[in-house]
């Protein structure tokens, strides 16, 4: 028990750090027929989609990668800091489980791309360090939402 109470504020304080880096460092390197690369950021991806006119889509993805994730920490960290109930704790029961199903859904998508940009044979792409961070930063919020689940009791 005394472990968890240590091991807490340090999750608390690494899974925002991860999803800050894995929101401006590259996500993914193309190399398009050896005369091209990019090595966009997921932030630079969004602003891309807005420049290029589909703000729809630059919407859903900053939703999805930025907003949700962002709430699900902000939830966690108020839930594992609350001293009683109240609003934090009814937005972490009642929110935080459906945000907890998106949580991964990036890193997917990402890993979509780098196998069609690959098996299309139109680029060689590869993983960078910003999906690795976005991915740490989602694995540790889902522990980080068990660990504060079986902390507050049952629901």
């Amino acid at each position: 028990m005394k472990a968890l109470s240590m091991i807490r504020p340090v999750l608390l304080v690494a899974a925002p750090f991860f999803l800050a880096l894995g929101l401006v460092l590259p996500l993914v390197h193309f190399e398009t027929l050896y005369f091209f690369d990019e090595t966009p950021s997921l932030i630079e991806i969004i602003v891309s989609l807005w420049q290029g006119g589909d703000g729809l889509l630059a919407a859903i993805v900053a939703l999805v990668s930025i907003l949700l994730p962002s709430l699900k920490i902000i939830g966690i960290a108020a839930e594992a800091t609350a001293t009683g109930g109240g609003a934090g704790s009814l937005f972490y029961r009642r929110v935080v489980p459906h945000l907890s199903k998106w949580s991964m859904m990036d890193v997917l998508l990402v890993a979509i791309v780098i196998a069609a940009a690959k098996t299309t044979g139109l680029a060689d792409a590869f993983t960078q360090p910003g999906l690795w961070c976005y991915a740490a930063s989602s694995m540790i919020s889902g522990l980080l939402h068990s660990l504060t689940g079986d902390a507050s009791g049952p629901k």
